[in-house]
C-alpha cells in the first residue's frame, strides 16, 4: 500500500478508527471493572494441557480452508475464478474482517475480486452478503438447538462477574437473532426472485432526486442481485450448505477441544456449540478492532449459562484468552499465506472503499 493510498484511507476512515479505539478502551474498562479478566493471572495457566493449543490451531487451519473453499460455489455463476485466487482473497479478507473496526473489513474481499477484474464490485458484494446471511442463519439454528441441549443452570445467574447483566438475556438474544436471520434469508431470496421489481423501484424512487442517480443505483441493484444466482441451483447451493455445516462443525469441535484443554472438563459438545453461537451473536454489531471486548464479553456470557462463577473466572478466563489469541494468530498466518499464494493481490484495493467506477 503506497503512502498516498494509506493517507487517503486514514482521511476517509480516521473518525471511525478513532471511535473504534475508544470503544476498545471502554470495553477494557468495563471488563476490568466487572471482574472479567482479559489476561488471566499466570497461575491460571498451570493446569492447561498445552498440546490442545496446537491441536486447536490445526483445526482452525482446516476450517479456514473449508470456509474459503466453499466460496467457489457462490462465484461459479458469475465469474471464473481460480482456486488459488479464491484462497488468497479469502485468507486476506478473513483477517481484514477480524481486525478492522466497524466492519470495514467486509469490503476487502469484494474489492479484491473487483481489482482482479473478475466481477463487478456490487456483484461481489451480493455474493459475500449472501455468505454472511447463510452463515448467520446456520449458526443461529445451531445455537437454538444446542442451547437447551447443554442444560443451562437453573436458575440462571442475575449477573456476569460483577456486571449486573442477567444471563437470561443470552437466550433471548439468541432466539431474537434467529428470527432476524430467517427474515434476512427470506428477504435475500425474495430480492433475487423479484429482482426486476427491485430494479424498477430503485430507479423510480431515486429517479425523483436525480435520473442519473436512479439509473446508477438501479444498475447496482441489478449487479448485486447477480451475486445470488447460486440460490436456485441445487448443484451449487447444496454443496455450499454441506461445506458450511462442515465449517461450523469444525469450529465447535475446536472450541470443545480447547475448553477441555483449559480445564473445563465438564463442557459438552452441545455447550461448545452454544459458546460458538453466543460468540457469533456478540460480534454481529460493528465495534472495536479485533472485536475486542465484544469477543471476550460474549464468551463469558456463554460460559455463565452452564458453569459456576469460580469456573467461569478461572479456567473459563484462560479459555477465553487462548481462544482469542489462537484465532487472531492463525488469521494472521493465513493472511501471510494468502499473500504468498498470490503476490500481486496485496494492493491498495484491499483497504480502499469502492468508488463509483467499481460498477
Amino acid at each position: 500500500m503506497t503512502t498516498e493510498n494509506r493517507s487517503s484511507f486514514l482521511r476517509r476512515h480516521g473518525t471511525r478508527l478513532a471511535l473504534s479505539v475508544l470503544v476498545a478502551v471502554l470495553f477494557w474498562i468495563i471488563l476490568r471493572g466487572g471482574g472479567l479478566p482479559v489476561i488471566p493471572d499466570t497461575d491460571a495457566f498451570r493446569s492447561v494441557r498445552w498440546w490442545t493449543v496446537p491441536g486447536y490451531a490445526a483445526i482452525l487451519a482446516a476450517l479456514t480452508f473449508v470456509r474459503a473453499l466453499r466460496t467457489r460455489h457462490l462465484l461459479r455463476p458469475v465469474a471464473r475464478v481460480r482456486l488459488r485466487e479464491i484462497l488468497a482473497v479469502s485468507f486476506i479478507g478473513f483477517l481484514a474482517i477480524f481486525v478492522l473496526p466497524f466492519r470495514l473489513g467486509e469490503v476487502v474481499r469484494p474489492a479484491l475480486y473487483h481489482s482482479k477484474g473478475h466481477v463487478p464490485f456490487a456483484t461481489a458484494t451480493g455474493t459475500i452478503g449472501a455468505e454472511r446471511i447463510i452463515d448467520g442463519l446456520v449458526l443461529m439454528i445451531i445455537l437454538a438447538v444446542a442451547l437447551p441441549l447443554g442444560i443451562p443452570l437453573s436458575p440462571l445467574p442475575d449477573h456476569i462477574g460483577k456486571l449486573p447483566i442477567p444471563v437470561v438475556a443470552v437466550p433471548a438474544a439468541a432466539y431474537t437473532s434467529l428470527f432476524v436471520f430467517v427474515g434476512a434469508f427470506l428477504a435475500m431470496a425474495l430480492f433475487y426472485w423479484r429482482r426486476e421489481l427491485a430494479w424498477r423501484l430503485t430507479g423510480r424512487v431515486f429517479g425523483f432526486v436525480s435520473p442519473r442517480l436512479g439509473q446508477f443505483l438501479a444498475s447496482q441493484v441489478e449487479k448485486m442481485s447477480q451475486g445470488f444466482r447460486f440460490l436456485p441451483s441445487p448443484r451449487l447451493f447444496l454443496p455450499y450448505l454441506a461445506e458450511t455445516l462442515v465449517y461450523w462443525a469444525l469450529a465447535a469441535l475446536g472450541m470443545w477441544l480447547l475448553a477441555w484443554g483449559c480445564g473445563l472438563h465438564t463442557v459438552s459438545f452441545a455447550q461448545a456449540c452454544t459458546f460458538m453461537g453466543v460468540l457469533g451473536v456478540g460480534i454481529i454489531a460493528p465495534g472495536a478492532p479485533g472485536y475486542f471486548g465484544a469477543f471476550q464479553g460474549s464468551l463469558y456470557a456463554g460460559l455463565a449459562l452452564y458453569l459456576a462463577e469460580p469456573t467461569v473466572l478461572g479456567p473459563g478466563a484462560v479459555f477465553v484468552f487462548l481462544l482469542y489469541v489462537c484465532q487472531l494468530s492463525m488469521m494472521a498466518v493465513h493472511a501471510a499465506l494468502g499473500a504468498l499464494i498470490d503476490r500481486d493481490l496485496v494492493s491498495s484495493a484491499a483497504l480502499e472503499a469502492p468508488a463509483s467506477d467499481h460498477a
